[in-house]
């Protein structure tokens, strides 16, 4: 785990506004704090539980704080945008998460490898944004052919399976995977 500046400054602002929060995050910000990239990212995406409105108002007084010190942190940056996912991830997720921080006020875990895995490379598919944080990640084939059966019954357009095999091929051939 890596503390990351931005998550431990919040963590003290919702501990001195009497505030708490226990969320699952995945995403980028995941991978930040598993130390598995190194870049900055814009949002912390809450998969659970949907953020109480005054999390939610803290998190935007503390965005206007940063940019008045100089950080470039937008209203939204903690956000439920991937809540839509709990209902698709593969059974038992929530046994597998694990945690990725632990302050005052708040801690956070997130999915296990093979869940947040597979997030990833559906968000790779469907936004085709993430191949970056997908080769980071460094899936074996096994973990690859795992995630494509799961990537491919995620969207139920008829091209959909083409196109999840055409990015999956793409990034075998970029991990070494060979084609």
């Amino acid at each position: 785990m890596r503390p990351l500046p931005t998550i431990q400054a919040f963590d003290a602002f919702l501990k001195a506004r009497g505030l708490r929060l226990d969320a699952v995050v995945i995403g980028g910000s995941a991978l930040a704090l598993l130390g598995v990239i190194d870049r900055q990212t814009r949002d912390f995406d809450i998969l659970k539980p949907d953020l109480a409105p005054e999390v939610l108002d803290a998190a935007q007084a503390f965005a206007r704080q940063m940019r008045d010190d100089g950080t470039e942190l937008g209203d939204d940056w903690l956000n439920n945008g991937p809540s839509q996912l709990v209902s698709t991830l593969p059974a038992g997720w929530e046994a597998r998460c694990r945690p990725v921080f632990a302050g005052d006020a708040l801690e956070l875990t997130t999915l296990g490898r093979s869940d947040l895995l597979k997030t990833k490379l559906f968000a790779l598919c469907d936004r085709g944004t993430d191949l970056a944080d997908c080769i980071a990640l460094s899936p074996t084939q096994a973990e690859l052919t795992d995630a494509q059966a799961w990537v491919t019954t995620q969207d139920a357009n008829e091209l959909w399976p083409a196109h999840v095999a055409e990015v999956f091929d793409d990034l075998r051939g970029r991990l070494g995977h060979g084609v």
